[in-house]
């Protein structure tokens, strides 16, 4: 993918959180990410991990603040807030007849073998194309915008594992090669491992903080 120069490469604080709170979420978190980390996301059912994703993304009403690059939310209209501050859901949207229609650029065949799909795809129907396959081409349609935080909600819940090791590597490659931040709602603990930096695990009352290595 394209890479991004920005003047926040490897800086510290480049994502902050500060008691943000959304209906749905029974606590208000306070979070600080520097550039290039991948925070793995987990909790049960309920707890608010989706509700946090969209608050952030500010698709829904919430409290708190947000800063990304010393820049708050707010001082971003939320259209160029919701390009630099990604949402990837789990269900991924399609509404033409044909794949290739919802990119502004197509991606190449080098790009889509990268993670595993082939090039004929983007001739095809979404309808006909599994969940695992939109999924990836929705990634890919996502970081042409070249976000600057990816907000990741189990995009690989529906891929096998050969698959979904390839998404890693193109979102961890990536996140380091644009000084970008991941954030990823995984219920996989193997998964967890191999990605996070850090790991934010939400519970009924409350959530918890980790440092990763």
């Amino acid at each position: 993918m394209p890479q991004t120069e920005t003047k926040s490469a490897d800086k510290k604080g480049f994502f902050k959180i500060e008691k943000l709170q959304a209906k749905g979420m029974s606590v208000a978190i306070d979070l600080q990410l520097n550039s290039q980390d991948i925070c793995m996301v987990s909790g049960p059912s309920g707890s608010g991990k989706s509700q946090f994703f969209k608050a952030l993304a500010d698709l829904i009403e919430h409290t708190g603040k947000v800063q990304l690059d010393e820049q708050a939310l707010q001082q971003i209209c939320p259209e160029n807030w919701r390009v630099q501050v990604m949402y990837f859901s789990a269900e991924t949207a399609w509404w033409e007849d044909m794949i290739a229609t919802h990119f502004e650029t197509l991606p190449n065949a080098q790009q889509l073998e990268t993670i595993g799909l082939d090039i004929s795809m983007l001739n095809a129907n979404p309808d006909s194309l599994s969940s695992g396959e939109k999924q990836r081409l929705a990634l890919l349609r996502g970081l042409q915008y070249q976000p600057k935080v990816l907000l990741l909600d189990e995009i690989t819940a529906n891929l096998d594992p050969s698959s979904e090791h390839l998404v890693e590597t193109m979102v961890k490659e990536y996140v380091q090669q644009n000084h970008a931040i991941a954030l990823w709602i995984s219920h996989d603990s193997e998964q967890t491992q191999r990605m996070a930096t850090t790991t934010l695990t939400f519970a009924k009352q409350g959530y918890k903080i980790e440092t990763m290595g």
